[in-house]
């Protein structure tokens, strides 16, 4: 349940800060953009760009799991769901309520689904195996070097990057820190007497 949870909140995160209008997160500025270019649904682009990252695994030898799987369709679906229901932000109070909350929530999100230890999502799996794959590389520099990347591409095909996508990648970090520990399920060891 807490997987399924934090993967809707997620996606209705990634709703919110797109009807903020004031800037996305770079990857969600990268899925925009394809969005734009491609007249594809946002949600349907997360999933379908979800489908070659996950072959990138494969020589980073990183294994997926059922959240891994459940992260690649449920987001992607809930995203579309929510952006047909959610109404945009006109006022800069609305749009700055909108952004804050949306940070909030993906944060959040993120404590939930990473914390439920079913695996991660296939981005989040990206980078970490790319750091795993060559030890010399850092999580800070490949996590930077894949979010710069996105952003560029994302915002040049016609993403909305701005004050949100700043205010994302300085908060984001510390909600997880501040989130993960409390959302983590503790492995349960079992004894000959349960």
């Amino acid at each position: 349940m807490q997987l399924l949870a934090g993967l809707v909140l997620y996606g209705v995160s990634m709703a919110i800060m797109i009807r903020s209008g004031l800037g996305l997160s770079p990857w969600d500025v990268f899925h925009q953009g394809l969005s734009k270019v491609t007249g594809i649904s946002f949600g349907t682009v997360v999933i379908l760009l979800g489908i070659p990252i996950l072959l990138l695994w494969i020589p980073l030898r990183q294994r997926p799991g059922w959240g891994t799987l459940a992260n690649l369709v449920v987001i992607g679906f809930v995203v579309d769901f929510a952006l047909s229901v959610l109404p945009a932000g006109h006022a800069l109070p609305a749009k700055i309520g909108y952004l804050v909350t949306g940070i909030l929530m993906n944060g959040l999100a993120t404590g939930l689904y990473i914390g439920s230890r079913f695996g991660p999502g296939p981005r989040d799996g990206l980078m970490t195996g790319i750091a795993g794959r060559f030890p010399r590389l850092s999580i800070r520099l490949v996590r930077t070097t894949i979010e710069v990347t996105v952003l560029a591409v994302g915002f040049l095909l016609g993403g909305t990057a701005g004050v949100g996508t700043v205010a994302y990648a300085l908060a984001i970090g510390p909600l997880v820190q501040l989130f993960l520990p409390l959302c983590t399920v503790e492995p349960r060891r079992l004894s000959l007497v349960e």
